[in-house]
Parts: structure tokens; sequence; C-alpha cells
């Protein structure tokens, strides 16, 4: 639900749009070239530029990439019990990034599910 600004403004945009003044803006249709690093403050821009130049990522996007490698991972295997195992430690990562975040819920990375898993190979197999 929007506030009484945020409903505002997407009145103002709307029309806007409609009136054509996003039209032919300069730049338009091209990608952002983000590597000059204009978007982040001057401040940080020469401790961006030594952490970038060093290989450190910030944590939030090293828990991002193994999260990605956990589900690649998941993707090749077969054996039920081991995927189990997988799916909770993918959780457990997804949880630990959810909670690093200070943002709204709405925005967290939804878990992976063992009931969709028991679904798909069945309750027999997990009672072992």
């Amino acid at each position: 639900m929007l506030s009484g600004f945020q409903k505002i403004v997407e009145e103002r945009i709307i029309r806007a749009q409609k009136n054509g003044e996003f039209d032919n803006l300069v730049g338009s249709g091209k990608p952002l070239d983000l590597r000059d690093g204009y978007h982040v403050s001057e401040e940080l821009r020469l401790a961006h530029k030594i952490l970038k130049n060093a290989d450190c990522l910030p944590p939030e996007i090293e828990l991002k990439k193994e999260i990605q490698q956990t589900e690649e991972l998941l993707e090749g295997m077969e054996e039920t019990h081991e995927k189990y195992r997988i799916i909770k430690k993918l959780n457990y990562l997804i949880m630990k990034l959810n909670a690093s975040r200070d943002t709204s819920v709405t925005f967290d990375m939804p878990q992976l599910y063992t009931e969709k898993l028991v679904d798909h190979f069945g309750s027999s197999q997990f009672k072992k």
C-alpha cells in the first residue's frame, strides 16, 4: 500500500510517461555504464576501488555467490538424502542473507522448503 506522498509521486510519473516527457532522453535504450563509479558517493569511491582491485567482495555479495554455487550443486544431485542436507544448508545461507539486510521483509529471498522435495520424491524415501 502506498503512502500519500508515494501515491503523488507515482501519479506524476505516470502522467509524465503519458505526456512523453521520458521519450528521447540522452542515453535512452542504452545500458547504464556503472564502471565509472559515479553511483558511489565520492567519499567511498577510493575505498571501493581498492577493495575491487584486491578482489574483496562485500559480505552480502559473498553470501549470494555461495547461495548460487549451492543451488548449482543442488541441480546436479540425484541422491535424495544428500539433496535434503544441501537444501538445509541452502536455507541456512538464505536465512543468513535475509537477516543481514536492513530492508523490508518483502525483499527477502525465499527459502526452499523440504515439502517440495518430499512431494517430488515421495515421503517414503525420507523415513529410512
